[in-house]
């Protein structure tokens, strides 16, 4: 008897020990254009259990018993989706989810009814309960012309870093629809890209190259390239950051391109932060209030349940906003560190013809004391691209626009540092063309951003900044003298290449100088890189209908995009070639 029941007792202990082996469920949320969707709310029935994604989306739920189960997906500004999975005994299921926006969030407005949803390519918000409409806005500019040389000889211009009007682009052909004419700065469009020019080796933040090449679009030219590469940082030695999110809750971010997107945005910086750094969350609608308090980077919990409880409502105070903003970042600001405000909007600031002023001038002001403002934009409709880019210009600032999870993650994670840590100010860039070599030249896009050939060496007057990792590409069509009345002036020296910058706490600037030499390359033996930048100017002057786009078209953009792709790591170049197939099947 007693062997009887040491035996069942040896076999109960071995039960309980070796329990039926459980499953799991794991998988990705995406939204509609396969970007990974973080922060989203997954729950398991049965139990009722609920997870929420992390930055890329995943999620996963473990020891379950083997059983049918369902899997529900839902973010605020998208459908809710669920699917049923069958969990075996000790296997892992994979179930990937694809959240489409919500038809309701597309058709909100502030006031009055919603629209139809065939009428919102068109559709304008009201805001304020006011009766006119917001239309969304472009600063307006012309191409730039060709110059003599023999009467002009030296162009000036400020950098420009920002690449929003790529990304928004990209969302017009991606939507089927035709960019303004005005919302096509090819700078910002080549900006986008990354490019292979070589890190520093001396004293200063960026290297310089040049490069010369024939003209694609009209074969007497030639194109000069000037690339500017910022000094690389690696993320663990980046300075402590000081940030104030300042986040627009007006009634037209309720759609869920605008304040949904960027709270998911904001994900994703949160998810990189260190101990050292540190956050605060500033709102604005009809008033401003500080929603969150300068808290460490280390306590995410607190910072994402912050954002998570953000909603849309009321009409616009950017003004105000801007102001607590400011006054919050300077009550923690980090003498040693990176102090930034970053304003993410559509644009829609009720601050009338007066006020703008006095905002942009209060910006001006508060650069100068160390924080600088970078600017991310969202939404279509009533989308204001001139102010976003005027107070990020103002602000010694980046300007980004954000359509989907994947531009956020390209903003917030893949050039962090660039985002985040300016490591020359003020970059000026000018040009001395030699009359004997070059009959005329024009400057492909940096239209905004064209500065007096005086102010070259005035240290009191702005241009633009340049972020760790950042790249500046400027490209200039040139009309050279005939090498046929003169073979030596088929290769050699033709212009001068002069930069000013200042490092970031310094307010006098740095000289430095090279010289543009032209080896006689064609369009066709130039770089891969410059054979791309080409393709990409080509790209904005046919969407522009530019009166200098020569002989362009789009098999041409296609051709020399594709031959010069290269390896193609982030793919990038890839996605250019889908949009440029997209935009060519519009035109």
């Amino acid at each position: 008897m007693k062997r009887f029941v040491a035996v069942l007792f040896a076999l109960t202990l071995s039960i309980v020990a070796d329990p039926a082996p459980t499953g799991s469920v794991h998988g990705v949320i995406r939204e509609q254009g396969g970007g990974e969707l973080p922060g989203v709310t997954v729950t398991l029935l049965p139990p009722g259990t609920s997870v929420v994604t992390d930055t890329h989306g995943r999620y996963r739920f473990d020891g379950l018993a083997p059983a049918t189960y369902t899997v529900r997906a839902q973010l605020e500004g998208f459908n809710a989706v669920q699917r049923s999975v069958t969990v075996g005994a000790g296997t892992s299921v994979g179930l990937e989810m694809v959240l489409p926006f919500s038809a309701l969030a597309e058709t909100i407005t502030v006031t009055a009814s919603s629209p139809p949803i065939s009428a919102m390519r068109t559709a304008s918000f009201m805001v304020s309960g006011a009766d006119t409409a917001i239309e969304p806005r472009y600063r307006k500019f012309d191409d730039h012309g060709f110059i003599e040389a023999k009467k002009s000889r030296v162009t000036t211009f400020a950098i420009d870093v920002d690449r929003a009007s790529y990304a928004n682009v990209r969302r017009f052909v991606s939507d089927g629809l035709v960019p303004p004419p005005d919302a096509v700065r090819v700078e910002e469009m080549i900006n986008y890209f990354p490019w292979s020019y070589p890190q520093p080796e001396g004293s200063a933040p960026f290297s310089v190259t040049t490069e010369v090449g024939g003209c694609p679009w009209n074969a007497k030219n030639r194109i000069v390239r000037i690339g500017i590469q910022g000094r690389n940082l690696e993320r663990w030695k980046m300075a402590a950051n000081n940030l104030v999110f300042l986040v627009d809750v007006s009634g037209s971010m309720q759609d869920a391109s605008r304040l949904p997107l960027l709270k998911s945005a904001f994900r994703v910086l949160v998810d990189q932060l260190r101990a050292e750094d540190r956050v605060a969350l500033v709102v604005y609608a009809g008033a401003a209030g500080l929603v969150l308090p300068s808290t460490s980077g280390v306590d995410k919990p607190t910072i994402l349940a912050a954002l998570d409880n953000l909603a849309a409502g009321g009409s616009t105070a950017g003004g105000e906003g801007i102001e607590l903003a400011y006054k919050i970042a300077k009550e923690n600001f980090l003498a040693d560190g990176n102090n930034r405000v970053i304003l993410a909007t559509d644009g829609d600031f009720n601050v009338g013809l007066s006020g703008a002023k006095a905002l942009e001038k209060l910006i001006e002001k508060k650069r100068d004391s160390g924080i600088y403002l970078s600017v991310l934009g969202v939404g279509d409709d009533n989308y204001q691209d001139d102010a976003m880019e005027t107070l990020a210009d103002k602000g010694n600032g980046n300007y980004a626009y954000l359509d989907s999870i994947r531009e956020a993650e390209k903003v917030f994670r893949d050039e962090l540092t660039g985002t985040l840590v300016t490591i020359a100010k003020d970059v000026k860039v000018q040009i001395d063309f030699d009359p004997a070599r070059v009959v005329s030249y024009r400057q492909i896009g940096y239209e905004n951003r064209a500065l007096a050939n005086e102010d070259f060496e005035n240290d009191e007057k702005d241009a633009g900044e340049l972020g760790a990792g950042h790249s500046v590409t400027a490209l200039y069509e040139i009309v050279p003298v005939s090498s046929a009345a003169s073979p030596t002036l088929a290769r050699g020296p033709i212009a001068t290449l002069k930069l000013r910058y200042k490092e970031p706490n310094s307010r006098k600037s740095i000289p430095l100088m090279t010289t543009i030499t032209d080896e006689g390359h064609s369009a066709w033996d130039a770089s891969p890189d410059m054979q791309f930048a080409t393709a990409i100017a080509q790209f904005g002057m046919l969407l522009r209908n530019s009166p200098h786009k020569g002989t362009a078209t789009w098999d041409d953009v296609l051709k020399l995009a594709s031959v010069s792709r290269g390896a193609d790591l982030d793919g990038t170049r890839a996605e250019f070639l889908k949009i440029a197939e997209a935009a060519r099947g519009m035109k």
